[in-house]
């Protein structure tokens, strides 16, 4: 499995594809596809059939998962998309934004 820099919780912004420009919250993370499932982005229309669980069927609006390279972390220092690095603060590992070397 890779190292992944995005966790689930983060505000994320889509810097490519149909949705770029869009932001939401990391809903969660799929470190073997290196994949991504984003609060309001990448929406689909999914199709089901009725069931005991939904009686009812019919189309159904859900996130699909967006690749990691397509979303960047948003600062929230200054709202704009960001690279993040690791530091020792103490005896703790810690992100920070590098573009304004706040703790994420």
């Amino acid at each position: 499995m890779i190292k992944l820099k995005i966790k689930t919780g983060d505000i994320v912004r889509v810097i490519a594809g149909d949705h770029k420009g869009e932001e939401g919250k990391v809903v969660k993370v799929d470190r073997e596809k290196n994949k991504a499932i984003v609060e309001g982005v990448n929406m689909v229309s999914k199709h089901t059939k009725p069931s005991a669980k939904s009686p009812q069927g019919g189309i159904v609006k859900k996130e699909a998962p967006i690749q990691i390279s397509n979303i960047s972390l948003i600062d929230p220092k200054t709202k704009e998309a960001t690279r993040t690095g690791v530091r020792v603060e103490g005896d703790k590992k810690v992100r920070f934004s590098k573009k304004s070397n706040q703790v994420l």
